[in-house]
């Protein structure tokens, strides 16, 4: 370790014949290097020394020719200054040691993300996150980027938007004068929210808005719950994690430790006492400690000596903000690094860290279990900045290391879905690593034992023939198929390790779901029985479209439909839920798996009520007096003061279905000039599987049946081997009848055989005989109305899933 006032280490180490290290600090030799006769402002290490013989020990350094090793390169040598300082150094050559290289050069060694994963060097990562449902009342945007590219200023926004009766949270592109209520597809809460002016200044990004007074900064929303609920919220959830694991280390001697990443110190500690965050924090502390299942634990019961806090000082000013890069952060930090050993002991009360920034390289601490990111993430505080603080595996109270993730298991309490979390530390592990998700590279088989960056190669190249990757080095089809058969193909020099690249393969695949390529099979038309009289009498019986009309009483109507309401209504409050998934690195991807889901916030939304009646007007063309009817019947109407947006939107659901259903029992079908041709047949190609969803057939139009279910292939089945049926087909998915509800396609039509006289022609529905239970409202409607599209047709209709309800009904 090199000590300016200990200049004889310098000469040893210049001198001696063996293998000789210095660790030296940039600080220590980049001080007027470049102005060493001015010694009054020099480092020590560019003056002369008598105990040197009058050397500097710089040159004595060069004169080794020494190689350099800079450990986070991008913290140490990114300045003109610091690369000149290096350089005066006279290295060999440089290694640079990091895990976010800000310039990459040529690599020596690389163990990424992936690789640290899954050899079980790093602690496993699972993501808490917040996210509200049912709360649809007010006008949900959020800031999420600003643009100016190619003299266009656009802006991102996250926004509600209604899509087939479904509200869903999507972040859309906008301009100055878009129309949010037209984005939205006419939700009525968004009306008078056109975009005004956008600014793209750094620092100073905003949205507003030309009719409203709302001004939104990044990373900002309106319409949300309360930032302070969900603060709340993730504070109390931080202290209950840290509180279970405590549980869980009690015997295994683990000093359990969380960090809190906050927006603005005073929101923490003021000059005059606690900041909000710190009075949450101790209120939830004193709360959840109380709890019987945490009292073997004897932790201090002293809330203030169990959190604290590390925020640079200005003497004149007081505490004040920080970002994690000055001399000021660096003197704070400090009391970080210098009482490590001490915040590791059991029995120092210090267990919750509060800091503005995430910190700098070096700092962080192994037996950190949680971090709480209460500031907003922005762009230069990434999120692989933010968990590195606590991904070193833990140690104990012998400062021993313990591996294994039923123990290292970080816990992220993210300001986000953890959906919206892992997807975005995903993009970033690409761009910082240059991995290349769901690709297979020349050296992906590089750090499998025994082989090396040749042997990657090769196996790479076999890939390449045997069509394994495409020209960009995606996985293709052909790998997945043989992962799936167990039949992977390598050159014969590698059997020996087959197994691994197998496995390493199949996890830059990802989850392998194909079908057998083996078995994929054309259906041709059968023309014994697509030619032969039968079919065609057959087809000429069915092929009439129709057109419909309607005729219903309104007194009906309205009973039907505020009977409806009163069944299935049942409207529940905008609720705060706070999930849990654990995060999974692998080849092909970040994966998320779902681990806990609770409702820790009930009632959230500010409701306000708005005009109901030409909401639904709109949805269902029903007049104002019909609805008012329907909703004092329905008695439903309490409802829609506990969450407006939720009860109208249910109700139009509601009353859409109902009255498509209430239409259909008077419907009248009547046969028109148009129909479906014969050669329609010949023009569409059908494509299948022989061991999953194929049958051969000898009566059908076709040479194969394709079915979609058993109930169709116990069917089939049966026209095969059942003597009286002539000739039958599924009827293709061009085939439709229309209905008030929209399109339907019938399964089957069937000509049996009636003991030498006239055939008989079906039309058969086999979902029938499950028509009480299992079919949707509109489904069963859709039923009827073919039935009564047949009738017109003089054509018989039935609707069963047991064949010898047919062939009983031909009997008859």
């Amino acid at each position: 370790m090199y000590e300016s006032s200990n200049l004889e280490q310098v000469r040893n180490f210049a001198t001696n014949e063996n293998l000789q290290i210095m660790i030296i600090n940039i600080d220590a030799f980049n001080k007027s290097f470049k102005e060493q006769e001015n010694e009054g402002k020099a480092n020590i290490i560019h003056r002369n020394n008598d105990k040197l013989s009058g050397n500097k020990p710089i040159d004595l350094i060069k004169e080794t020719n020494p190689i350099v090793i800079i450990d986070e390169p991008q913290s140490v040598s990114t300045t003109t200054k610091a690369k000149e300082a290096i350089a005066s150094l006279n290295p060999m050559c440089i290694v640079n040691y990091s895990a976010t290289h800000k310039e990459k050069n040529h690599a020596v060694y690389k163990l990424d993300a992936i690789d640290a994963y899954e050899m079980e060097l790093v602690k496993q990562i699972e993501v808490a996150g917040f996210e509200t449902t049912n709360s649809h009342n007010q006008a949900y945007i959020k800031l999420m980027s600003v643009s100016n590219k190619n003299n266009k200023i656009t802006a991102r926004l996250e926004m509600d938007i209604q899509n087939k009766g479904k509200i869903t949270r999507k972040v859309v592109t906008v301009e100055k004068g878009i129309d949010l209520y037209e984005k939205s597809n006419s939700r009525e809460v968004y009306t008078d929210y056109e975009v005004g002016d956008i600014s793209c200044i750094k620092g100073k990004e905003s949205l507003s808005f030309t009719k409203r007074p709302e001004v939104l900064q990044l990373k900002q929303a309106i319409g949300t719950v309360e930032e302070e609920t969900i603060k709340i919220q993730q504070i109390y959830k931080t202290i209950e994690e840290h509180l279970d694991k405590e549980l869980r280390y009690i015997n295994k001697g683990i000093k359990v430790l969380s960090l809190f990443f906050i927006d603005k110190v005073a929101n923490y500690r003021k000059d005059e006492g606690k900041g909000k965050y710190a009075i949450i924090f101790e209120q939830a502390y004193k709360e959840l400690i109380q709890l019987e299942k945490y009292q073997s634990l004897a932790l201090e019961t002293d809330v203030e000596k169990v959190h604290g806090g590390y925020f640079a000082v200005d003497k004149k000013a007081g505490l004040k903000d920080t970002t994690g890069k000055t001399l000021a952060d660096a003197d704070t930090y400090n009391l970080i690094m210098k009482d490590k050993e001490r915040l590791l002991s059991v029995d120092e009360p210090l267990r919750f860290i509060f800091s503005h920034s995430a910190l700098k390289e070096g700092w962080d601490n192994p037996n950190v279990f949680q971090i709480c990111t209460l500031n907003e993430s922005k762009s230069d505080i990434k999120k692989r900045q933010e968990i590195g603080r606590g991904l070193r595996l833990c140690v104990n109270q012998q400062g021993e290391r313990v591996h294994g993730f039923e123990v290292n298991t970080l816990t992220v309490m993210a300001n986000e879905s953890y959906e919206s979390f892992a997807q975005s530390l995903q993009l970033e592990v690409e761009a910082d690593e240059g991995i290349k998700f769901g690709v297979i590279e020349k050296n992906s088989f590089a750090n499998i034992n025994g082989l090396d960056v040749i042997a990657s190669m090769q196996v790479y190249t076999a890939f390449k023939e045997h069509e394994y990757i495409t020209k960009a080095d995606k996985v293709t089809d052909i790998l997945r198929k043989d992962l799936s058969d167990n039949a992977l193909k390598i050159p014969s020099q590698f059997e020996s390790v087959r197994e691994e690249i197998t496995q390493r393969t199949k996890k830059i695949c990802g989850k392998i779901n194909c079908n057998n390529f083996a078995t994929k099979q054309v259906v041709k038309l059968n023309n014994e029985v697509y030619l032969s009289e039968e079919f065609k009498q057959l087809w000429n019986k069915i092929k009439h479209k129709t057109i419909y009309s309607v005729n219903f009483d309104t007194n009906k109507l309205i009973e039907c439909c505020a009977k409806e309401l009163k069944l299935q209504l049942n409207v529940s409050t905008a609720k705060l839920v706070y999930k849990k998934a654990k995060l999974e690195f692998e080849a092909s991807g970040i994966e998320t798996t779902q681990t806990k889901t609770v409702v820790v916030a009930d009632d959230i939304s500010q409701v306000t009520l708005p005009d109901i009646l030409t909401f639904l007007q709109n949805k269902t063309d029903l007049t104002r007096n019909t609805l008012v009817e329907i909703l004092v019947q329905s008695g439903t109407l309490e409802q829609f003061k506990i969450n407006a947006q939720r009860y109208m939107d249910e109700v139009a659901k509601i009353l859409s279905a109902t009255m498509q259903v209430a239409i259909v029992d008077g419907i009248k079908y009547t046969k028109v000039g148009d129909c479906y041709e014969q050669k329609l047949f010949e023009t569409q190609e059908l494509l299948g599987y022989i061991d999953k969803n194929l049958m051969e057939s000898n009566k059908s139009v076709y040479d194969h049946i394709v079915y979609d279910s058993d109930v169709e292939k116990d069917f089939a089945a049966q026209c095969e081997n059942e003597g009286q049926i002539k000739l039958y087909t599924k009827l293709p998915n061009w085939f439709k009848i229309q209905t008030p509800l929209g399109s339907y396609n019938p399964d089957w039509a069937v000509v049996i055989d009636n003991e030498g006289q006239e055939s008989i022609y079906f039309v058969v529905e086999t979902k029938g005989n499950i028509l009480g239970q299992s079919l949707r409202a509109t489904e069963r409607a859709k039923i009827q109305c073919g039935h009564e599209h047949f009738s017109s047709l003089g054509v018989q209709f039935i609707a069963t899933d047991k064949f010898a309800d047919m062939v009983d009904r031909a009997d008859t």
